[in-house]
């Protein structure tokens, strides 16, 4: 039987004061089809944003087939990605037709490499 790696709503962000933290205080990395916004936070797990505006898609659906996609990339490597932090998934470009295993692999390396710059930010 296949393990199952749920969606819970602890692991998601929520309120505004959060998300503006997040862009506030957050360090930034660029990928194809997805840009991240990271930054520690104090709850111990990972938390996972989305802001996917209308100059991404102008359809309501297929702004919503994005946010699926980038939410099932996150469950799918929530044990991969860098425990307590917060992440904002933003899609890179406009018109994006995102693809799962890219943003999955993307997800990943795009979030040690936003922590990175953050720490980088904060040392300075």
């Amino acid at each position: 039987m296949p393990k199952s790696f749920p969606f819970l709503r602890r692991m998601r962000l929520v309120r505004e004061s959060d998300f503006r933290r997040v862009f506030r205080e957050g360090g930034r990395a660029r990928g194809g089809s997805v840009v991240l916004v990271v930054r520690e936070n104090d709850v111990g797990h990972t938390r996972l944003g989305l802001s996917v505006g209308k100059t991404i898609w102008k359809s309501a659906v297929r702004r919503n087939r994005i946010r699926r996609i980038f939410r099932e990339a996150f469950r799918l490597s929530y044990a991969k990605l860098p425990p307590g932090v917060d992440i904002v998934m933003i899609p890179a470009a406009p018109k994006l037709v995102p693809d799962l295993e890219v943003v999955s692999g993307e997800l990943v390396a795009l979030s040690k490499k936003a922590l990175a710059h953050r720490a980088a930010r904060v040392a300075r």
